[in-house]
């Protein structure tokens, strides 16, 4: 009896403590992992929320740049901390439903070991050609390449990268054959479309649209099931009957597994009211992203679906990073 007793009272004081953590929480700085680079866009979206939660709370929020293996060392890094609320990620596309398909060795699990918080934004690619390509439409490209198998040449920002997987959709969906070449990265491979080295690309908007504006690109579709207000003037892959074609990147913010719930509740309230913000929704407009803002659950059943599409293009390819 005594120690049924002692086990309720040490349940009860577990949760009231827990309680308790999560209404005072934060009551120090908290930390969000950005996977890439500073100056990119990932590194913009984790800044302009983290200085909106710092506005909200009082608490200082400091930005850890944790670069490399295509963000997958932050992700490491974040799957690996104390679930505290303390450590927060901004996840991407790349390290969550790509990465665990192509390396044989992941050091985390990004279903597993990550908590989904809210999906922030979603940028859409688009399928974008060097001027002199003899194509102004989707239909035209699509013609073009079937008759020319395997010489159009389409540009992507490195091996498994989300621009690869993009061409790679492209080629299952459309039932053409065209030949990769992979870049270290959007800056050499956008130029390289550019400058005439490879005929196209398919590309998210903040890459791409400032050449198309200046006219140094031609802009076909975008990939996705409605058109883009980046471009507006630019039909969607479905309203073109290749409603397959649907790839665009995304962001968004995960804590360590077992992070309390409530915890993860009120980070999501903060995050969905920072999205809606008319400053921020213009602040992203500028690197071509539009702001989300979801539940926990919608977060999760959307990475989960994002994976099962992604697992099985990569499975059926063969394509393996070492």
């Amino acid at each position: 009896m005594a120690l049924a007793c002692a086990a309720t009272l040490a349940t009860w004081t577990g949760a009231a403590g827990a309680q308790e953590s999560a209404q005072s929480y934060p009551s120090k700085p908290i930390r969000i992992i950005v996977t890439f680079p500073a100056g990119g866009p990932t590194d913009i979206v984790a800044r302009a929320i983290g200085q909106k939660l710092q506005e909200a709370w009082g608490q200082p929020v400091i930005i850890d740049n944790r670069a490399g293996a295509g963000g997958n060392i932050g992700m490491a890094v974040a799957a690996k901390s104390p679930p505290d609320g303390y450590t927060l990620v901004l996840s991407s596309f790349g390290p969550v439903s790509i990465s665990p398909f192509v390396y044989s060795k992941l050091s985390y699990d990004p279903i597993k070991d990550l908590a989904p918080i809210t999906l922030a934004t979603t940028s859409s690619f688009f399928l974008v050609v060097n001027p002199e390509v003899p194509a102004n439409s989707l239909k035209e490209f699509v013609a073009f390449a079937k008759a020319r198998p395997g010489r159009v040449t389409l540009a992507s920002s490195g091996i498994a990268t989300p621009s690869h997987l993009a061409a790679m959709l492209f080629q299952s969906v459309a039932g053409v054959s065209v030949t990769h070449v992979p870049y270290k990265g959007g800056a050499e491979s956008i130029p390289a479309v550019v400058s005439g080295q490879v005929q196209g690309a398919l590309e998210n908007g903040a890459a791409v649209l400032p050449q198309v504006k200046a006219g140094k690109l031609r802009a076909l579709v975008v990939a996705s099931s409605q058109r883009s207000p980046l471009m507006p003037d630019v039909p969607s892959a479905k309203e073109l009957g290749l409603p397959g074609l649907e790839v665009g990147s995304w962001y968004g913010f995960h804590a360590p597994a077992g992070t309390p719930q409530a915890i993860i509740a009120k980070l999501n309230a903060e995050m969905v009211k920072a999205l809606r913000s008319p400053d921020l929704r213009k602040r992203f407009a500028e690197i071509s992203a539009e702001p989300v803002g979801d539940t926990p659950a919608e977060f999760s059943a959307f990475i989960e679906a994002d994976a099962r599409k992604w697992g099985k293009l990569i499975q059926a390819a063969g394509l393996k990073v070492e």
